[in-house]
């Protein structure tokens, strides 16, 4: 089978952090743990692609010191108030916050917000958890 090499970059700490997890789940390599995430990733994509209404939770983590995250997280949940049923803020520690959105609305939009959201410089982790409000 032909593979093609790509690079990728890592803060030290997130490799440092990475290579630990390649030795828990005992990874043959860096490569073969990066695929597999890759391929976890396309899969959960496509179960997310269902449309319709979804309900669900965007749980995010973010420095809020760095750039303009905060000005550009307050913006986006006002662009999508009609998405956002409910916030929820958690000071973690001088610098670290952690807020869960309860989200309800077309998946495109329910979607695009996390997406939105987790592009921001200074979100470090976003993670999207959805379901169909009708089965």
């Amino acid at each position: 089978m032909a593979v093609e090499r790509v690079g990728v970059s890592f803060e030290p700490e997130l490799l440092e952090g990475f290579d630990a997890l390649i030795r828990r789940k005992r990874y043959p390599s860096r490569s073969e743990a990066i695929r597999d995430l890759v391929r976890r990733s396309l899969i959960e994509s496509s179960v997310e692609e269902s449309e319709g209404e979804v309900l669900g939770t965007l749980t995010y983590i973010y420095n809020h010191h760095e750039g303009d995250v905060n000005n550009r997280l307050i913006e986006l949940q006002h662009d999508h108030h009609h998405e956002i049923l409910f916030t929820t803020h958690v000071h973690m520690d001088h610098d670290m916050c952690l807020e869960v959105l309860i989200v309800r609305g077309p998946a495109v939009k329910v979607r695009g917000l996390a997406d939105n959201i987790r592009a921001i410089k200074g979100v470090k982790h976003g993670e999207l958890v959805i379901t169909r409000t009708a089965f």
